[in-house]
């Protein structure tokens, strides 16, 4: 009995030693089969144009999305329209790169500085500017993106 079993056996593995053989030859070609680095993209080249007048506009100016959450520090809130322009005139004297914001909401003027992304960037700023202004914070609003370069 025990060969008839053991021919059993050896039958039924054949072909599952056949198929485990047949799989791992087919594996090496299944893998190189593919063309690593080539995207190809279908489209239609009005997309192109759209893009651009998206991006550039009409008139050639950036027209791209105006805003996006982001940070701005408030140098000054008072009620002194003098005092508002003078620390608005103050930080541009030393920042000339960055936009300030001077808002009125009755009573009181406030300005706010920077267009950051990041609450980090505006931290960095902050520290600077504590020398110069007292009692400045970090305000969470809309923010203005930067100009896109579309060359």
């Amino acid at each position: 009995m025990r060969d008839g079993a053991s021919f059993y056996r050896n039958f039924a593995a054949a072909p599952i030693r056949c198929c485990v053989l047949f799989g791992l030859l087919l594996l090496p070609g299944l893998l190189f089969a593919q063309d690593k680095g080539k995207v190809e993209v279908v489209k239609d080249p009005k997309v192109d144009s759209l893009v651009q007048d998206y991006v550039v506009g009409d008139k050639g100016k950036n027209i791209a999305p105006a805003s996006s959450d982001g940070y701005r520090i408030q140098i000054f809130s008072g009620s002194d329209r003098k005092a508002a322009y003078d620390a608005q005139a103050k930080f541009q004297a030393k920042y000339p790169d960055l936009t300030t914001y001077l808002t009125y909401r009755a009573p009181n003027f406030k300005v706010r500085v920077g267009d950051y992304r990041t609450r980090l960037e505006a931290e960095k700023m902050q520290q600077d500017l504590k020398s110069l202004f007292n009692g400045i914070f970090i305000i969470q609003e809309k923010i203005n993106l930067p100009k896109l370069d579309t060359e």
